[in-house]
């Protein structure tokens, strides 16, 4: 695609990387059939290649983002379908996230939206008023009724949907002291995942200790900075990158790592791209792009490394591809080869490749086409027949749960299991007398 940006905005390095991602497309129009708004709406201008037109005029001409870009480019998941289908290796993640920080810096949203974005950024990065907020959410259930019928309201609404009726209280999870370990990797807290879900960590802790690897945590670490990041908020996740980079480089000087193991996606892919956002920083780019370089999703470790014997479980397992692990991060095949040599029945849904509407925080912003892609992703797999539905997402296995009676798990979960730890609870009914 032909550009005409000025040169004065050529020495802007976000603007310079853009203007590349832009003169790469060659309007052949693949990716409009793997785009989920695409398939869904029908509007070109909610496909990757209108976006790229969009976002193009805007950042070419310095234009203040109207409300109908905006409302285009609030639509994209970024999940990252049509990079896997661009035969011209267009980064359009690269090009989305600037495009949303130029509108964050550019274009006043309504009050409401405003005021509901800040909320998540405020909450959803820290587990201490993440579940304070779990709190809260059950004291407000009642009025979830009254939310839905006022459009301005409906993400809160969402957001009483997806917090769970009782919030977790588990005890952190502790790794065991591994004599002569194999290798020491140190395994993202994160944020949500812990709140919502913690028998994912516990689980992947358990089996790493297992395979004889030693597991900390870095002392300092937190949120990647994605859910800001994607809402456009760059400063906050810079923030949280440079917190990370400095709280994993001390781990590295101690005693090295062999990896940085993640257990939620989403997180992975931005961690992996943590050398290209620190890229300009001198006093980071370095330490980011070595970081980088050593953040492995739990699958694409555990597939590397020898596993203890399995036990047949004679259990049909519908596999969910996390949008960001199968397009992000490019593991496709590690979780379900894992699954299947642990004696799992796997079976993949129809429309893998199409997201499930989760998104990070898509399902509470954009909760019409997330609720409809959750429904539509529940259906294919609901064909499955499987006795339970494994992902690599803790958002994916939210946002999958409000539409299916199948139980989700995460597919370390149930290699944990196979290899001699304790059955996920999710699965007590199949077994109860």
């Amino acid at each position: 695609m032909q550009t005409s940006f000025s040169s004065e905005a050529l020495a802007d390095p976000a603007m310079r990387s853009s203007e590349q991602v832009i003169r790469k497309c060659v309007h052949c129009g693949f990716c409009t059939a793997t785009c989920p708004t695409y398939v869904l709406l029908g509007d070109e201008l909610d496909s990757p290649r209108g976006r790229i037109y969009m976002i193009k005029d805007m950042l070419e001409n310095k234009r203040t983002p109207s409300p109908e870009v905006v409302k285009h480019v609030d639509r994209c998941l970024s999940c990252l379908s049509c990079m896997s289908t661009c035969p011209s290796g267009v980064n359009y993640m690269h090009l989305a996230d600037h495009a949303r920080a130029y509108i964050h810096d550019n274009y006043q949203r309504p009050l409401a939206d405003r005021l509901l974005r800040r909320l998540l950024a405020f909450v959803l990065p820290h587990q201490g008023r993440f579940r304070w907020s779990l709190t809260m959410a059950a004291l407000a259930r009642p009025l979830q009724p009254l939310l839905r019928a006022i459009p301005a309201f409906r993400p809160m609404a969402t957001m009483l949907d997806l917090a769970p009726v009782k919030a977790h209280r588990s005890k952190p999870v502790q790794p065991a002291a591994v004599p002569r370990a194999k290798g020491r990797v140190a395994l993202l807290q994160g944020c949500v995942e812990p709140v919502l879900r913690p028998e994912f960590r516990a689980a992947a802790v358990r089996l790493l200790n297992r395979c004889g690897h030693d597991v900390v945590f870095a002392p300092g670490e937190g949120c990647c900075g994605a859910l800001v990041h994607h809402m456009g908020q760059e400063q906050d996740a810079l923030a949280a990158a440079r917190r990370n980079v400095d709280a994993w480089a001390a781990l590295i000087d101690d005693q090295g790592l062999d990896a940085i193991i993640v257990t939620a996606s989403g997180c992975g892919t931005m961690i992996k791209d943590y050398g290209f956002l620190l890229r300009d920083d001198p006093a980071y780019a370095e330490k980011a792009a070595q970081v980088s370089a050593l953040a492995m999703d739990v699958s694409e470790y555990l597939a590397r490394i020898e596993l203890p014997a399995a036990r047949q479980r004679e259990l049909t397992v519908a596999y969910h591809p996390a949008c960001s692990l199968q397009h992000g991060q490019k593991v496709t095949e590690a979780p379900k080869r894992l699954l299947a040599q642990a004696g799992y029945t796997v079976r993949v849904p129809a429309e893998a490749h199409l997201c499930c509407g989760s998104a990070g925080t898509y399902n509470i912003l954009q909760p019409e086409i997330a609720e409809t892609l959750g429904q539509r992703k529940a259906g294919h797999i609901d064909r499955l027949e499987a006795d339970v539905i494994a992902t690599g997402n803790v958002g994916c296995a939210t946002q999958i749960a409000r539409f299916t009676g199948t139980p989700v798990v995460h597919t370390v979960e149930l290699l944990d299991w196979a290899t001699g730890g304790p059955r996920p609870k999710a699965l007590d009914h199949l077994f109860s007398e």
